[in-house]
């Protein structure tokens, strides 16, 4: 069933580029990967659409997902919003025949880790600062105060876990990183 060709697993703090990152490696048809769509509860921003960017899901329905096991991971980044990677989609990817690429949240990017195993590369974003992370969360124009402060105090914690991945980049120059990304991705799945 779950047998992609391989896995890359891109996770952190949001703010870090880790998504734009994730983009130039879809864009990339020479590592003919495909993008791994996370379920969650949350509301979609406007330019967000169902089935693309995210499964949105009512919480009800996410909580009837997780009872059935029909997650490989899941977990409750914030208060009350829940995010996941569905059995389904992995499987789609994997008939598909494509190396599947995950922007995930650095938990989730451990248990995916854990999951696939020497079958995944996991990625690092690592920002060049917190003061740059937040400046970055600010110039996004996304983010309520509250939120904003959510977002940093989530980030210090998710920092602590970059030991946990097979590879650290540093994002203080975003096309140096994504070079960097690409390298380590064809080095990976020429294996």
């Amino acid at each position: 069933m779950m047998n992609p060709v391989k896995v890359i697993i891109l996770s952190a703090p949001s703010g870090a580029g880790k998504s734009t990152i994730a983009a130039e490696i879809l864009g990339d048809e020479t590592l003919k990967c495909s993008f791994s769509v996370s379920a969650t509860c949350r509301t979609p921003r406007p330019h967000e659409l169902n089935g693309t960017h995210y499964y949105f899901l009512t919480k009800e329905l996410f909580q009837e997902y997780i009872d059935n096991a029909l997650f490989v991971e899941w977990e409750e980044v914030y208060t009350g919003q829940y995010y996941g990677t569905l059995k389904s989609e992995i499987e789609r990817l994997s008939n598909a025949g494509r190396n599947i690429v995950f922007d995930v949240d650095v938990k989730g990017g451990i248990r995916l880790k854990q999951f696939f195993g020497d079958q995944a590369l996991s990625i690092f974003i690592m920002p060049p600062s917190a003061c740059e992370l937040k400046k970055r969360l600010q110039g996004r124009n996304t983010e309520s105060e509250e939120s904003l402060t959510k977002r940093l105090q989530r980030a210090e914690e998710e920092l602590s876990y970059a030991g946990n991945f097979d590879v650290i980049v540093i994002n203080d120059e975003l096309k140096k990183a994504i070079e960097e990304v690409k390298q380590h991705i064809i080095s990976f799945i020429s294996k």
